[in-house]
């Protein structure tokens, strides 16, 4: 094992957080919030945290923007992943993926089964990588954010989770 692969060792990545949304504020984005602190503490940077209203040429704007700056690494969204009219965000961001990462929504909705059950088929949870940047999109629950951050994302983003992690892959996803 590499010394910088030992625990406390952390690699911080810069995070960018999407909260998708008509009717929140930065005052009531509580899965947003969530996202941010759990970030925070995991030891990542944050490097921008945007509300965007439900509307997919907005949302994939504001991803397309976030994939084209190196300063992004990875960029996670929460909200608009359900099955109403006004949920797009897989739409919206589907197109921009040069892989999907099936097993991250598949994996989302097998932990979510054991705290709602049969619910988690309203969710669409989807995962993906554009331009060498880590895309996550979670429902808007706050139960959504900490199953997806909490179960998924914080053990890919740590160096030191074996037997293998994102982090060791991100060198390479711009390969051609």
């Amino acid at each position: 094992m590499d010394s910088t692969d030992e625990p406390g060792n952390q690699r911080p990545v810069k995070i960018a957080v999407m909260t998708v949304t008509d009717s929140r504020t930065e005052e009531t984005d509580t899965s947003g919030k969530l996202l941010v602190e759990r970030i925070e503490a995991a030891g990542h940077q944050m490097v921008e945290k945007r509300i965007v209203r439900d509307d997919r040429y907005l949302i994939r704007e504001l991803v397309s923007r976030w994939i084209a700056d190196p300063e992004v690494e990875v960029v996670i969204s929460t909200g608009g992943t359900g099955l109403t009219g006004r949920d797009v965000t897989p739409e919206a961001v589907k197109p921009l993926f040069d892989k999907e990462i099936e097993g991250f929504g598949e994996l989302f909705r097998w932990i979510s089964w054991q705290h709602i059950k049969t619910s988690t088929i309203q969710s669409r949870a989807i995962g993906g990588v554009a331009n060498g940047t880590l895309i996550f999109c979670l429902p808007g629950s706050n139960g959504a954010c900490k199953d997806g951050w909490d179960e998924i994302i914080v053990h890919q983003l740590d160096q030191s989770h074996r037997p293998c992690n994102m982090i060791e892959i991100m060198p390479r996803l711009k390969e051609r």
